[in-house]
Parts: C-alpha cells; sequence; structure tokens
C-alpha cells in the first residue's frame, strides 16, 4: 500500500515542540473514567459487528484488536471504538461514556435474528491507560499497534505512541487490582490521545466525518476488502474515487479549543474550514488539537479558531504516514 507523509504549505511544527513529552514525561498509569464498554455476547457476535462496523470482526482473532467506526447509511461516524474478543463468543467495544447510551440503542436496533446480546459493561470493567515505562513493566517488551495480549484476568491493547512514548489500553474485571506503576494525571492521558493523532468520536461530533477525514483508513480503522456495512459505499467512493478534500491535522494553540468548535481560513470569514475533533492542555503551555480541515486550507495563509480573526492554529507532524487516495 503506497503511503505519503501529510502535505501541507503552512509551516508545520516538528515533533520536539515545546508541547512534547520532554515538558512532562508520559509514564505511568491513568484511570479512564471518560471510556465506556459495551459488551457483545453470543455465537453471532463477531459476524454481527462485521456487518455493522468498518473494520474486519470475522477473522478477529484473541491476540489482536480492531479500531473501528460505526457509520449511518450516509457513511457519517456516529461512534468509534476499540473492539477485542475477550473470549471466543465475546467482544468488547471501549468507546466515549458520552456516546455509550445512545451507540448502545442504535446498534441493538440491528440485532434481529443474530444470536448477539448487546449490553452497558461499563460497571463491569475497569479501564486504565499505560504510558511509557508502566507499558514496558506491565505489558513487557514492543508490540505493533493494535496488538492484544492477555496477563490473568486483564486485557491490554497496545495503542499507537505519543510524544515518542508507547502506550496500551489496559482493562480487567471491576474489582481486579488495579496495574502497579506511578500515578498519571488524567489530564496528561488525555492529552497523550490528542498527541497520538487517533480521535475518539464523542457527542459533538455524531454525523460530522466519513472516517477518512480523521485518517481512520490510514492507522487501521477502515477495511475496504470487508463485507458491507451501513454507510459503506460512501466511505469506499472517498477513497477510491479520490472525493476525499478533508483530513485530519494536529494542531497547536493558545486558546483552549473544544470538540465541534469551527475553524477558519484567514482568507474567508465566512465559511469555516474544518472543525476541532479533539483537545486537551498541552504540558509545556497552550494547548494540542485535532482538527478536520479542507486540505486547500493547510496550503497558504494561517488558520484561526472560532473565527478569521481567532487565535492563530499552528500546524504540527503527525506521528504517522498518510494512505494516499486510490
Amino acid at each position: 500500500m503506497i503511503i505519503h507523509p501529510m502535505t501541507a504549505s503552512l509551516p508545520i511544527t516538528p515533533p520536539s515542540s515545546s508541547s512534547s513529552a520532554a515538558a512532562a514525561p508520559l509514564n505511568g498509569v491513568a484511570p479512564l473514567s471518560h471510556l465506556g464498554v459495551i459488551r457483545v455476547a453470543g455465537e453471532d457476535a463477531a459476524t454481527f459487528l462485521h456487518g455493522q462496523l468498518t473494520q474486519d470482526f470475522s477473522l478477529l482473532g484473541r491476540s489482536e484488536a480492531r479500531l473501528a467506526a460505526f457509520c449511518s447509511a450516509k457513511g457519517r461516524m456516529q461512534a468509534s471504538f476499540v473492539g477485542f474478543k475477550r473470549s471466543p463468543s465475546e467482544i468488547l467495544l471501549v468507546c466515549s461514556r458520552d456516546l455509550l447510551a445512545p451507540t448502545l440503542k442504535r446498534l441493538s436496533m440491528f440485532v434481529l435474528r443474530a444470536k448477539a446480546k448487546l449490553t452497558d459493561a461499563t460497571a463491569d470493567f475497569s479501564l486504565f491507560g499505560l504510558a511509557g515505562d508502566a507499558t514496558k513493566e506491565i505489558a513487557g517488551g514492543a508490540h505493533t499497534v493494535w496488538a492484544k495480549a492477555d496477563f490473568g484476568s486483564a486485557n491490554v491493547v497496545t495503542l499507537y505512541p505519543a510524544g515518542g512514548q508507547p502506550r496500551a489500553l489496559w482493562i480487567a474485571p471491576a474489582g481486579e487490582p488495579a496495574p502497579v506503576g506511578t500515578p498519571l494525571a488524567t489530564e496528561l492521558w488525555l492529552w497523550s490521545e490528542v498527541r497520538s493523532g487517533i480521535v475518539t468520536l464523542t457527542t459533538p461530533l455524531v454525523d460530522a466525518f466519513v472516517p477518512q477525514m480523521l485518517n481512520y483508513e490510514s492507522v487501521g480503522g477502515v477495511n475496504f476488502k470487508k463485507g458491507c456495512y451501513p454507510g459503506q459505499e460512501v466511505v469506499a467512493r472517498s477513497q477510491f474515487r479520490g472525493t476525499l478534500k478533508r483530513r485530519a491535522y494536529l494542531v497547536h494553540c493558545d486558546a483552549p479549543p473544544s470538540p465541534g468548535q469551527e475553524v477558519f481560513h484567514s482568507a474567508d470569514a465566512t465559511q469555516p474550514c474544518g472543525l476541532v475533533a479533539q483537545a486537551a492542555a498541552a504540558p509545556a503551555g497552550g494547548f494540542d488539537a485535532l482538527v478536520s480541515l479542507q486540505i486547500s486550507a493547510t496550503e497558504s495563509g494561517t488558520l484561526h479558531l472560532g473565527a478569521a480573526g481567532g487565535p492563530v492554529l499552528a500546524l504540527q507532524a503527525l506521528p504517522y504516514p498518510l494512505l494516499l487516495d486510490i
């Protein structure tokens, strides 16, 4: 598969900028109360999800996880998940807690005769984020992104790194001992999510994006070889006909962005050129954010938060290459 780095004519700050992990090392264990868990149980769990999500769940093994999106018929994302098999007939979907209830309701509408039961299992599990040395000490040596390993009753999924530091998702039954490690502030973990370049969909973003507008096809979130799912034709057409005009970019700003906030280009005060997808305070000052932008808006001029005269957004280098449109 051909890949290329993010192309943009505006100045791009390298990863070694002031918002890098050097200012506040990403090392430790953080509780993840902002995430929830949907349990899909039954002999048809994998085939049911295979027909609903953007990734291949029919071939999901016990040693891997999937990043996936749940889309509308128009290809717009309703939710995003990290999913994995906890047992041969049980799959857990980790998503933003604020989207869990409506997503569970909507997914359940499609079960019909499938032997699969969907429930909110958030209270049944404890979730922690592992970063830096804690990842190595708890989960062992290097693992590929989206690999899943079992440690007793706990499951550990390797995530995209941030600031050069490895990261992982730790999930175990509620009541099990928490992973042992240096406490990591939740705020730092949320910043690491932004720096990883992987957007977790939240309520303000429902119906705003097709997966490629958040680079999901470049980070393992879309499988173009699998069968039908809601919105598949739109998602495939965006990729194969070269109609994609928006991508996710990493930016830094002195003012606090919020998900769903509009981004404007200096040359056009009337129409936004993008939306903030995820943001967090940077430990060295200011704020980092993932924004979905018109590609053309990155070629000249300046980007601004909220209005054409608003705070400037400085482009940062993404931590991964992008797949070329086919």
